[in-house]
């Protein structure tokens, strides 16, 4: 059984497709989500082994969702879509298929064909070129979504990873490496992602260190390790 996930923010779409999924056989459906952030949650919770994704949803659309998830739980991916400009995109993706809205029976029996074949082989999913533009997070009792430009820093610690922004901190459930392999932002120190953009100035120290300074006057420090790599990047 090919432990199958359903994401779309139609409830009429889910049901049709689960429907089908269950006449074929051979899935268990172990999640069904009506949009992207319930989605990333459930993925990190029951690794599901295919994802059936929606590409047009409210808040976060599918190729957003893919950018959020781990490579380590990253499931074989098939698109289903009512548009066919997106098809083209999918494969660019390296998705494993797509599907078009209402799905064909038939054409549903050839993806889990493939989507068996392509389990039995062991291989894992490879999906290129995913960047992160704009971050999830919690605040209170509400979900927003930070644009990447907005971000000065990242910053782990014991309570979490946060955004710092000049509008204010934000906690995110990403991890730092993956906005560190996902984004533009550059690891300064092993609990720092710093914002080149935001960058007003940076003060060397003895011993081989450094400080940043943000534009809106926030500091972080730059480890001996990271300076190098800073000083190439803004071709110092």
């Amino acid at each position: 059984m090919i432990r199958t996930m359903i994401v779309d923010d139609e409830p009429h779409a889910r049901e049709e497709l689960e429907a089908l999924l269950e006449e074929i056989g051979g899935c268990e459906i172990v999640a069904s989500c009506s949009n992207g952030i319930d989605a990333l949650k459930a993925i990190n919770r029951i690794h599901p082994e295919a994802l059936f994704l929606d590409v047009q949803m409210p808040v976060l659309n599918g190729f957003e969702l893919l950018s959020l998830i781990e490579d380590k739980v990253m499931p074989h991916i098939v698109f289903v879509t009512a548009y066919d400009e997106y098809a083209l995109k999918a494969f660019e993706e390296k998705t494993l298929d797509y599907l078009l809205k209402p799905v064909d029976k038939d054409r549903l029996k050839k993806t889990l064909r493939k989507m068996r074949s392509t389990l039995r082989s062991g291989a894992h999913p490879e999906l290129t070129a995913l960047t992160i533009e704009r971050i999830p997070c919690l605040r209170k009792n509400r979900i927003k979504l930070v644009d990447l430009a907005d971000v000065e820093f990242v910053r782990s610690s014991a309570s979490g990873v946060n955004l710092v922004t000049p509008g204010g901190t934000f906690f995110t459930e990403l991890t730092l490496k993956l906005l560190e392999d996902r984004t533009r932002l550059l690891r300064c120190h092993r609990q720092y992602l710093v914002n080149i953009a935001q960058i007003d100035e940076i003060n060397l120290q003895e011993g081989g260190g450094a400080e940043i300074r943000t534009r809106s006057a926030r500091t972080l420090p730059v480890s001996r390790r990271y300076l190098k790599k800073l000083k190439e990047t803004l071709l110092l």
